[in-house]
């Protein structure tokens, strides 16, 4: 099976990922690097200059980008990705916002002071908090994508002066289902799959349940194309990231419960999207049982799962719109 950057992002983001450790307080904030990227001819005429720098908190150390002149806009990764995964995102989003994208603790560049453990939405979130914070520019909008949404409803409801506002697109809050078993016992054998039998089995059977089997309707292995190095550099860090994931990340998150109460009083303002394209699956479903819950009505968001990828300008233009109608 031969996978896409596009294939690959899109099947993991559907996973039902956060967290990480506990977080007591940033130590400290150092640019490591600098570097230029130059636009592709019809977005900009001029070269952005994208900011990396290291953050770090208690038990790890944050790798984040900078971006772009305005309020603080903080996207928020879903599962197994990292920065990367957004930068076309971002660069859409930068003549509007400073736009901070980071690679969630234990995801490629994000690394554990110590041993790796399972992962925690509350110190996920907090360490949100802490890259808001250490940007200085807050209090910041929001946008988070699938296990990324999750980690946005923790924030927006622990640290709520540091939100302006949240989008939280396509959140897999399962729990929020009358009857989360089925979706549950689906994890549940996933990482059986992955202790029995290991990575390579359980992301097949992943792909497959997503729907995802690397062919096309004729019944044909798609054509390989030649990816950027930046895009083959992604690839290989967030293929790198799911044996995290299928460890520590799946169950803890599975079980996560927004703070309904809390994020009900609309202080931040919680916008929950979904895809026009997603219409008819379980992750629509799941959507709509938080709105229900928050007392919300979702707003339709451009493409499917990875509409932010696969409609990028239009999906920009969502996210803005979404932030100033609140």
């Amino acid at each position: 099976m031969k996978l896409t950057l596009a294939a690959l992002t899109s099947t993991t983001a559907l996973a039902i990922i956060a967290g990480s450790l506990v977080w007591t307080g940033a130590t400290s904030a150092e640019v490591s690097s600098k570097q230029t990227i130059d636009l592709t001819e019809g977005e900009s005429e001029m070269a952005m200059d994208v900011r990396t720098l290291t953050l770090r908190v208690a038990g790890a150390s944050l790798y984040y980008e900078v971006r772009g002149v305005g309020p603080t806009l903080l996207i928020i990764p879903g599962g197994p990705q990292d920065a990367g995964v957004f930068t076309e995102l971002a660069e859409l989003l930068s003549d509007r916002y400073t736009v901070v994208t980071f690679d969630p603790r234990g995801n490629s560049r994000s690394s554990f002071d110590g041993p790796v453990v399972d992962l925690e939405v509350d110190v996920q979130a907090d360490d949100a908090a802490a890259i808001i914070r250490a940007v200085n520019n807050g209090p910041a909008y929001v946008f988070g994508t699938s296990g990324g949404a999750q980690i946005g409803l923790n924030l927006a409801a622990r640290h709520p002066d540091l939100v302006q506002v949240l989008v939280a697109h396509e959140p897999p809050s399962m729990m929020m289902l009358d009857d989360p078993e089925p979706a549950l016992a689906a994890d549940r054998a996933l990482h059986e799959t992955y202790r029995t039998k290991g990575v390579e089995a359980a992301m097949a059977e992943f792909f497959a349940m997503a729907g995802f089997s690397g062919d096309d309707e004729a019944g044909e292995a798609p054509a390989e194309f030649e990816m950027t190095p930046e895009a083959a550099a992604t690839f290989e860090r967030v293929s790198g990231n799911f044996e995290y994931w299928l460890a520590h990340g799946m169950i803890p998150l599975s079980t996560y419960v927004p703070e309904v109460e809390k994020l009900k009083t609309g202080v931040p303002p919680v916008v929950v999207a979904i895809g026009e394209a997603s219409a008819g699956q379980d992750i629509e479903a799941i959507g709509l049982a938080l709105t229900r819950k928050l007392g919300v009505e979702a707003m339709r968001f451009p493409g499917d799962h990875m509409g932010f990828e696969t409609e990028a300008a239009a999906f920009a233009e969502a996210v803005h719109t979404a932030f100033l109608t609140q």
